[in-house]
């Protein structure tokens, strides 16, 4: 009898060694500026005034947006000419547009919002707004803070929700009916499948707890994303550690699953594990926000091993024919008796 050792597949490891060396040479624009009382005496009022404002709301002057509503309305009139009820002019800029922080104002006396943004599509294109309005129809200049923006989205995230059930529904109807592998019920020889679910499922807990308990770090990182994990808060590096695991294991995962099944039930094997990573990701990361979501997390991660280590794993091969077996004896394939 032979013991099986789990590895990783050597066509990843190129790409674990260049993800690593990236992480390790790349230049991060994460920064969270602290002045000091040293460094306040270089600065003038209005420089010193810039530096808290971009502290606090985690952007300032030369910050790059892009509108995400249909339309935005700008003002052309300064704030206080605004304030004083005299009549205005309004420019509008529309979806997809880039917008550039020109100027910042803080008018106490107004009820509605004290900070007023002046942006510019361009020389002949700029007006006032409240921050408030701006923030909630535009979105930073970065792939990284659209793709948090759209996954943020409460429609899309009910869309989301429907379809993933849909979807799950249908295929385990059809993964039953089929007899056919899929992972947590009747699972292949692999840890690879249940290692992504399970990471899945930690990613989306961790994502909720940093937007829970730290929602300042996470604005941070909205307005000034990276994907360098070194560089940033700890809880904020471990999430980051977390996505980068999805991507290797993600691939790890497809390549076992070609190597053990056929074209046909790979695929379907591999919709079967999309369905149930969407589920994990949906529901933790709901129910994280009312605090659920860690007995929830505590109880999966408990079955999701159980269950493989119990009934997927294959400690030895058949000697006869080379059938991975999950105990000793008959071979279910050739009938050879291993002891």
């Amino acid at each position: 009898m032979l013991k099986l050792k789990l590895h990783l597949p050597q066509a990843l490891w190129p790409l674990i060694v260049v993800v690593a060396l990236s992480l390790l040479h790349v230049s991060c624009n994460y920064k969270q500026t602290r002045t000091t009382d040293t460094q306040q005496a270089q600065y003038s009022q209005k420089q010193l005034d810039s530096i808290m404002f971009a502290e606090k709301h985690h952007y300032s002057v030369n910050y790059n947006f892009v509108v995400k509503d249909d339309s935005v309305s700008l003002i052309r009139q300064q704030p206080e000419e605004i304030m004083g009820r005299m009549m205005t002019d309004t420019v509008t800029v529309y979806k997809h547009d880039h917008l550039a922080v020109a100027d910042i104002r803080i008018i106490p006396a107004d009820s509605i919002d004290s900070v007023w943004v002046q942006v510019a599509r361009d020389q002949a294109t700029f007006g006032w707004i409240h921050e408030t309005g701006l923030l909630k129809s535009v979105v930073p200049n970065d792939p990284i803070s659209q793709f948090i923006s759209i996954f943020s989205d409460t429609h899309l995230l009910v869309f989301l929700i429907i379809i993933s059930l849909i979807s799950i529904t249908y295929l385990m109807r059809t993964i039953f009916r089929r007899n056919a592998k899929i992972v947590h019920f009747n699972d292949i020889n692999s840890f690879y499948p249940t290692l992504l679910a399970v990471i899945v499922a930690s990613s989306a807990t961790l994502y909720s707890s940093i937007q829970t308990f730290a929602p300042d770090i996470w604005q941070q990182f909205y307005f000034n994303p990276t994907l360098n994990p070194f560089n940033v808060p700890f809880i904020l590096g471990v999430f980051l550690v977390s996505v980068w695991s999805m991507l290797i294991i993600g691939l790890a995962t497809i390549d076992v699953v070609r190597s053990i099944l056929p074209a046909s039930e790979a695929l379907l094997y591999l919709c079967g594990l999309a369905s149930v990573c969407a589920v994990n990701y949906i529901v933790f990361s709901i129910a994280t926000l009312y605090f659920i979501g860690y007995a929830m997390f505590a109880g999966y991660v408990y079955y999701a091993l159980y269950v493989y280590f119990k009934r997927s794993r294959c400690a030895y091969i058949c000697g006869k024919c080379g059938a991975r077996m999950n105990r000793k004896g008959r071979c279910p394939v050739c009938g050879t008796v291993n002891e």
